[in-house]
């Protein structure tokens, strides 16, 4: 039999997967198992590793629930496997959870565990929403309290009477369903009508809804917003105020669709978060390099030999490092060459690799790239090596990548094109998101490069986003070039050709 395995009982937060704690995703990075309940986000997953077992146990009614002793026994059959698991609990773990049962039946099969504690609920969704649950002015106190309690319990231990009275904030979870038996107790018990209440829904999130209304009035206000679970009901003085920065960031509430690499949607996601919007992400393209080719290896072999190396994407420095380091090689084959990039994205990726590009043009295309470059210096009897997708050698039948080549070529320069990733289409499952575009409920969808334009319209009709209020950004001109080819309008084009610059252009919109 394997040696007995240890438990984690990780708080996943509030919500949005950036406000797990450090402990919590080191270990989800460790784990072999990873059990996750209803409200950890699955963002959170993107920690794990890429052959652990990831096995969801939402506690609801109907197919696919599951109940808590088959939780349990699933914690104790994986810990006794010799696995390290787990356990991803919404909020904090402690905290109106059933932890107590998940522990007895870890205590009583002898598997060793720890509680790694997360920002419960209450408190992240009263911030997010601009109330201060304690202020020495209203309220010096604050009290959680459930609003649902163990099913068959004969006597309710929430003292109605006392709360009516209770002069701080009281936060109830788990509410939703109760919230108009929960008010007439309150007011039954003596609490004044017109007490300021607030619920607060998808707390933390781009979706995040704040209802505020009195007492007697909060449950048809809440029916008349849709406010559903999961949500936080908060009563008092506290829930009067209203410092809601959240919805004034720039894209509080906005849809938007990333249509790039797996890793490079994550980058943009996590960008998009951080100003409010709401990231959707719809992979079309896969990196594939191709520095196993014998043209990369034979260019490879030379390299040093160039005068100048030109990168035109940050994909392909990424990739061309990962095949330095495959080799046992660094930036040293380089030798004494000087380094070009296209923009200011590649150029920060170089740096990431210790190499300070010598040069980047003001204008971030390849047409620029080369203009200014033979303006910056001498190319005449210089060697020069461009390494770049092969699909930009495709580009408008190869011309986007001739122009950059004859442009340094009538230089006097001597001009290699090497290719060193290309991108392939990645098919996704396309009807839940055909289904936020008919219902009107996308904002935008991004496209960072043609064959990301490409391989989504291979999925998603164009005249299913011609018909809807669906709006296209597109990076920059060669992008928006393909896109109208396609059929398609483009609502917005990036000043700045770089991820920052495309949401740039989106806010702007709202400004």
């Amino acid at each position: 039999m394997s040696e007995k395995g240890k438990v984690y009982l990780v708080g996943a937060g509030p919500g949005s997967a950036d406000l797990i704690t450090v402990r919590g995703a080191e270990l989800l990075k460790t784990a072999d198992c990873i059990i996750y309940d209803k409200l950890a986000n699955p963002a959170l997953l993107k920690f794990a590793r890429p052959d652990a077992e990831i096995i969801h146990v939402p506690k609801r009614i109907g197919p696919g629930s599951a109940t808590q002793d088959q939780i349990n026994n699933l914690l104790v059959e994986k810990a006794k496997l010799g696995q390290t698991v787990v356990r991803l609990k919404g909020g904090d773990p402690c905290i109106f959870g059933r932890i107590g049962q998940e522990l007895t039946a870890l205590t009583e099969a002898g598997i060793n565990f720890e509680i790694v504690p997360g920002v419960t609920a209450a408190v992240a969704a009263a911030e997010f929403a601009g109330i201060i649950l304690t202020d020495r002015d209203y309220s010096s106190q604050v009290v959680f309290i459930t609003g649902q309690e163990a099913e068959g319990k004969q006597k309710s231990n929430i003292d109605w009477n006392l709360l009516a009275k209770f002069s701080g904030t009281i936060v109830f979870y788990m509410a939703m369903g109760n919230l108009e038996l929960i008010a007439k107790r309150l007011i039954k018990s003596g609490m004044e009508k017109e007490t300021p209440a607030a619920v607060i829904a998808d707390a933390t999130l781009p979706s995040q809804k704040t209802v505020r209304a009195s007492l007697k009035q909060i449950t048809e206000k809440c029916k008349e917003n849709k406010i559903g679970p999961p949500a936080i009901v908060v009563i008092g003085a506290a829930a009067d105020k209203k410092l809601n920065w959240l919805a004034n960031k720039p894209l509080f509430g906005r849809s938007i669709v990333v249509t790039r690499d797996a890793d490079s949607n994550a980058d943009f996601a996590a960008k998009i978060i951080a100003k409010g919007g709401n990231p959707i992400e719809f992979t079309t393209i896969k990196i594939k390099p191709l520095t196993q080719t014998n043209t990369f290896l034979q260019t490879l072999a030379k390299i040093a030999e160039y005068d100048w190396l030109i990168f035109t994407s940050a994909n392909g420095v990424t990739v061309l490092f990962d095949a330095l380091q495959k080799l046992d090689k660094d930036a040293r084959v380089f030798a004494s060459a000087k380094i070009a990039a296209i923009g200011s994205e590649t150029a920060a990726k170089l740096s990431e690799f210790a190499i300070m590009a010598d040069f980047v043009p003001n204008v971030f295309t390849t047409k620029e790239l080369g203009k200014q470059l033979i303006s910056f210096t001498n190319l005449q009897n210089k060697k020069v090596l461009l390494l770049r997708s092969q699909l930009a050698r495709q580009t408008h039948g190869g011309l986007a990548s001739n122009k950059l080549s004859e442009l340094l070529d009538s230089t006097g320069a001597e001009v290699d094109n090497v290719p060193v990733y290309t991108a392939v289409t990645i098919k996704n499952k396309c009807s839940r998101l055909i289904e936020k575009i008919e219902r009107g409920e996308i904002d935008w969808l991004t496209f960072a490069s043609p064959s990301s334009a490409k391989g989504f319209f291979e999925q998603i009709p164009a005249e299913l986003v011609n018909s809807s209020n669906t709006r296209i950004a597109s990076i920059g001109p060669v992008t928006s070039e393909q896109l109208k080819n396609l059929g398609l309008k483009v609502d917005v084009q990036a000043v700045e050709h770089t991820i920052d610059g495309l949401l740039a252009a989106i806010e702007k919109i709202y400004k």
